[in-house]
């Protein structure tokens, strides 16, 4: 045994190896270890004061690794000797141990086993553990305390189910450990308490019990901060308690500011300054309405020192002409002061930041040093979009002098006068781009003539892609000529320039701004083809090298959008020329690194082409699928590690990592995700626009997609994943009904359970549409009883979930803090609640639609909600989608649906004239479609609810925009009440004021309802619409003409043809139809020659 144990601690050695060989042989040998050997010799070297620290650190390390992965299917397999043996000898190391480091692993093993051996009813199954908790807290050695302290803090739910009962022992261990007069147990005291807190994040009531501990806690954090050491452990927790329970704060908030702001003016180290700043920001963000009351007033001494850290900047004098530019450092002063900036005017909003920033940034915008300047435009930046309601009103004095600072005599202050304009364009589009167009354009288009500093000629085209982006498309075309002959000459000379001097990044930056220029504009674009497109195509088919991959990638992406504006006439020949390229580049595409920028580019650039050529781009897909489902296919790299780990892996790039649980981190390599999701996007939209010629793709693709549904790295993909299903069953059509069944088999159960999961409401909803529009297509092969129930569950769970949502909100406007900025972000969560409620309607829609009556069971369960949405103090969104909802229900069960009038109908018709438009328009839908399917039973309801209908009708304002939906869909609601449900009501009288509506053309899918029923009335030669001698026939033919003229319906739908051959019945009379052109416009006679010459 002893050589046995001897080859273990020389295999531990070899772990440690810097030979890959060595130490890869060593892990293999390690793995083929059985658990129980392991458990035995890792304890034994633990135990082995003749090995090296180094050795017996790492036994510790991997036999905490080993109990947290391996414990759980190994324990019951391990004999009682081992087990008693193993917990026995971690108590004693720690009474004995005497090299601090050790002991402290020793204290993170024991956590360990300690979490594992609380079962889930909270019963501790290692009782001993917690007698010797109280017996090394109560020891007079600090080594002791300090090992009680570390097992509290690694495992705060050490006490199990038993916590309760010993809550005050648990409160006096803390408390007095955080007034210990040695300051490893104080310290360690802030730890534990934090750890203890976070462990209870949703109970405040456990969390306050701690409120008398905050005092000294906050001595502790002071005393740690002054000490001058490197530790900064303290602040972090400060930081975590103010995300965690901000209102746990609330009485020592003075101080808490006060020790920030004084850390913030005083401390030199820059990374306490920039702790004692995230703890302000944290707080802001987590309980904005509470600072905004109660620490508004350190907000002017707060901002100065944001403002000192942006203005730390160095004097480079080859920043502005650098042509690779490096990653900011994110722990600078002036990108963590630009940060903290911008989140604090999110969290707080311009009431109570405004002020201060202006204050202080006009000073600085006159200052005669640069960096005042420079931090001064880029503070207005960053504050644009917390503070845009407030910040609205000081625009046109701003934008006067942005635009000024355009022509200042230092590079970067130019630069930050691009990146405000560019940063105004999109936060405050598209008032932005209409009111200040004729100063921002010609600013920008002088900014792109600085050859000097390419950095701040390129920030300049920057700002214009921001510009142009959000521009209505007419502003832009005021200036497309300067814009385009500018851009023009700027990429002649740059690629010059690259092809002479090898420098690039203007020529990056002008092909994504022609691009964006293009996608504005459109077919306008038309005239400018022939100019650009050479140059473009040159570009792509010689910028081969490694360090022209995003140059290349910018190009083919601009000559997509480009293709994409001007159309598949014009781009034909150079799209198939450009796709012959792109497809020689894909032979090598093995080739490419997964970081290489050109695989996004061209995936994209791909999805434009098939968008652009159409069916003419299947022949394509054999060699672009291969890339993109591989894109699409990559695993990012992921990890479980503790606090130590994720310092270590932190150092490494694009790593993020969230806490789990106690002490541990899931970290994820966010490498490739980007391009992951576009390429899922783009699967998405090949399926969309090949629909059959996809076909072959569809097993693939569906087996791909399902199990990202999953994927919680990276909400595109999970929405990319979603949106395909629909349409990959449709592209599977051709296959034959057996295959489709199989596919949805293959996805229904997985959508469900993702339905019922999926934490982002955004990703929910797009879940919840793709699942409405799949048992749409499946149609009663969709779902069978048990699928249909457990869908019912998880509806219920949301609906449920929806009213106590609301409750929560309602609190929330009760609370103390509760202000108007609280209420805008309440009004923000009420939009994703309506969000979700309006995906409920659409899943219940496609149900009824599908299964009609059969359905009626199922949905007896939701009634209760659904009656409860319709009262009149719920918001008008309830009541809208709740109205959506009993449309359904009339409209797919028919007389049947009289079943539920009592929860309904009521209700219903008194929302005809509702306040709110939306209401008024589900009303008046519910009114049409209880008139066309409801039978003779809703009679008497339907002619009740006339009179309501015309008053909304002829309402002064019911034409305006916001009304005209709502007002129509009444006009629509009264003629299917004449025409199929009108035995309580009398026609002939209501007719005339019926005709006196027209025309209607807003709402495509109700204008065939009204107009059929006027040629209805035509055909039959009724004279109260034709009028006395036909003289109404003019007004007639003016209706249908206004309608088609409006495109307000469609030109295939049976009434179509019939308008068109009434108005060439008409034409055969010539005065009658002289009388109609007579009352016609210029644009209504010109539709009319067009009508006549049809055929139908």
């Amino acid at each position: 045994m002893a050589s046995e144990e001897q080859q273990f601690c020389q295999l531990l050695d070899s772990l440690m190896s810097l030979d890959n060989n060595v130490r890869q042989q060593a892990e293999t040998a390690y793995g083929q270890i059985p658990f129980e050997h392991k458990i035995v010799y890792l304890v034994k070297c633990m135990r082995n004061n003749g090995l090296a620290v180094a050795s017996r650190t790492l036994s510790l390390v991997m036999l905490r690794r080993l109990i947290s992965t391996s414990v759980d299917d190994n324990w019951t397999s391990l004999n009682d000797q081992i087990r008693d043996t193993l917990k026995s000898e971690l108590l004693s190391a720690v009474q004995q141990e005497a090299d601090q480091s050790i002991r402290k692993k020793i204290t993170d093993v024991i956590a360990e086993l300690s979490r594992f051996l609380i079962d889930d009813a909270g019963n501790n199954k290692w009782p001993e553990v917690l007698q010797f908790l109280f017996d090394l807290s109560n020891s007079s050695d600090i080594n002791l305390k300090e090992s009680a302290l570390n097992i509290f803090t690694s495992f705060p739910g050490i006490f199990g189910n038993q916590e309760q009962h010993y809550m005050q022992v648990i409160h006096n261990l803390l408390s007095q450990s955080l007034s210990d007069s040695n300051k490893n147990i104080s310290y360690l005291a802030v730890k534990a308490i934090t750890s203890f807190l976070k462990n209870h994040e949703n109970e405040l009531q456990t969390i306050m019990l701690f409120r008398d501990c905050l005092p000294m806690l906050l001595k502790n954090v002071q005393e740690s901060a002054n000490d001058n050491s490197d530790n900064e452990e303290l602040q972090k927790c400060l930081i975590e308690i103010a995300e965690i329970a901000p209102k746990f704060l609330k009485s020592v908030l003075d101080q808490v500011f006060e020790l920030c702001i004084h850390i913030l003016m005083h401390n030199e180290s820059t990374s306490r300054k920039h702790l004692a700043l995230e703890v302000i920001v944290t707080l802001a963000e987590n309980a904005s309405g509470m600072i905004r009351k109660n620490a508004a007033k350190y907000i002017p001494l707060i901002v100065p020192q944001i403002l000192a850290m942006m203005v730390d900047l160095e004097d480079d004098p080859e920043w502005s002409i650098q042509d690779e530019i490096e990653d900011e450092d994110e722990e600078s002063n002036p990108i963590t002061g630009e940060s903290a900036m911008d989140r604090l005017a999110c969290a707080l909003g311009g009431k109570t930041m405004l002020p201060h920033i202006l204050t202080n940034v006009n000073q600085m915008l006159a200052n005669a040093d640069w960096r005042y300047r420079y931090a001064g435009l880029m503070t207005l930046s960053s504050t644009a979009e917390g503070a845009h309601k407030q910040m609205e009103a000081y625009l046109d004095q701003m934008v006067d002098g942005i635009v000024g600072f355009l022509a200042d005599s230092h590079p970067r202050v130019r630069y930050a006068a691009c990146n405000c304009l560019g940063q105004m364009a999109t936060d405050f589009a598209p008032s932005f781009e209409k009111k200040y167009h004729s100063k921002v354009v010609p600013g920008l288009l002088m900014i792109l003539d600085d050859e000097q500093n390419p950095r701040v000629q390129a920030h300049g085209g920057a700002a214009l892609v921001n510009f142009a982006e959000d521009s209505p498309k007419n502003i832009l075309l005021t200036y497309l000529d300067n814009i385009l002959s500018k851009l023009h000459d700027v990429l002649d000379k740059k690629v010059l320039e690259l092809v002479n001097h090898k420098r690039k990044l203007v020529l990056e930056q002008i092909v994504t701004t022609i691009a964006a220029v293009a996608d504005t504009v459109e077919e306008k674009f038309d005239q400018y083809y022939d100019k650009f497109m050479p140059k473009l195509k040159y570009l792509f088919q010689n910028a081969t090298t490694s360090d022209l991959r995003l140059l290349r990638g910018k190009t083919i992406e601009c000559i997509s959008l480009i293709g994409l504006a001007v159309g598949k006439e014009k781009f034909l020949h150079d799209c198939q020329d450009v796709m012959e390229t792109l497809l020689q580049t894909q032979t090598n595409f093995d080739n490419l690194e997964d970081e290489d920028p050109q695989i996004s580019y061209m995936i994209s650039s791909w999805a434009r082409m098939c968008k652009i050529l159409g069916k003419d781009f299947e022949k394509y897909l054999p060699v672009v699928m291969g890339p993109v489902l591989k894109t699409a296919s990559f695993k990012p790299e992921i990890a479980v590690v503790d606090e130590e780990e994720v310092k270590e892996i932190s150092d490494e790039e694009d790593w993020q990592f969230v806490t789990i649980g106690d002490q541990q981190s899931f970290g994820i390599k966010t490498t490739g995700l980007e391009e992951k999701a576009t390429a899922c996007s783009m699967l998405v939209c090949y399926a969309k626009e090949l629909k059959e010629g996809f076909a072959q793709y569809t097993e693939e693709v569906t087996k791909l997609m399902v199990p990202l549904f999953k994927f919680y790295f990276h909400d595109g993909v999970r929405t990319a994943a979603a949106e395909s299903m629909p349409h990959l069953l449709e592209c599977a059509r051709i296959r034959g009904e057996q295959y489709v069944c199989e596919m949805w088999n293959y996805i229904c159960s997985d959508l469900i359970k993702a339905i019922d999961s999926e934490p982002e409401q955004e990703v929910l909803a797009e879940l919840m549409r793709s699942f409405a529009k799949c048992v749409e297509f499946m149609g009663t092969r969709a779902l069978n009883q048990e699928q249909v129930e457990t869908v019912i569950k998880i509806l219920n769970k949301y609906l449920t979930e929806h009213f106590s949502k609301q409750q929560q909100r309602l609190e929330m406007r009760r609370d103390e803090d509760y202000d108007d900025e609280t209420e805008d972000q309440l009004l923000d969560e009420d939009d994703f609640d309506a969000l979700i409620l309006s995906k409920i309607s659409d899943i219940i829609h496609s149900l009824f639609k599908v299964y009609k009556t059969e359905f009626s069971p199922a949905f007896n369960q939701l009634v209760p909600h659904y009656a409860a949405l319709m009262a009149p103090e719920r918001p008008f969104t309830d009541r809208q989608w709740a109205l959506c909802v009993w449309d359904d229900v009339i409209e797919f069960c028919g007389e049947a649906s009289i079943t539920y009038q009592k929860h309904f109908l009521k209700r219903l018709v008194e929302s005809l004239v509702d306040e709110a438009p939306e209401i008024r328009q589900a009303a008046s839908y519910g009114c049409g479609v209880m008139a066309m399917f409801g039978g003779v039973q809703y009679a008497q309801a339907c002619a009740s609810a006339v009179p309501f209908l015309i008053q909304v009708i002829n309402d002064r304002d019911s034409r305006s925009v916001e009304n005209i939906q709502a007002t129509e869909n009444a006009i629509s609601a009264v003629t299917k009440i004449l025409k199929h449900n009108n035995s309580a009501i009398s026609v002939n009288q209501l007719l005339p004021t019926w005709f006196s509506w027209f025309p209607v053309y807003d709402d495509i899918e109700e204008t065939p309802h009204t107009y059929g029923f006027l040629c209805d009335q035509v055909e039959a030669n009724n004279e109260i619409v034709l009028g006395v001698n036909h003289c109404n026939i003019p007004r007639i033919i003016q209706v249908i003409v206004d309608c088609i003229l409006r495109e307000g319906i469609d030109m295939e739908n049976i009434v179509a043809k019939r308008m068109i051959n009434i108005c060439k019945h008409v034409q055969s009379n010539g005065p009658m139809m002289q009388a109609c052109v007579n009352i016609l416009s210029t644009d209504q006679k010109e539709c009319l020659h067009k009508l006549l010459t049809m055929s139908t």
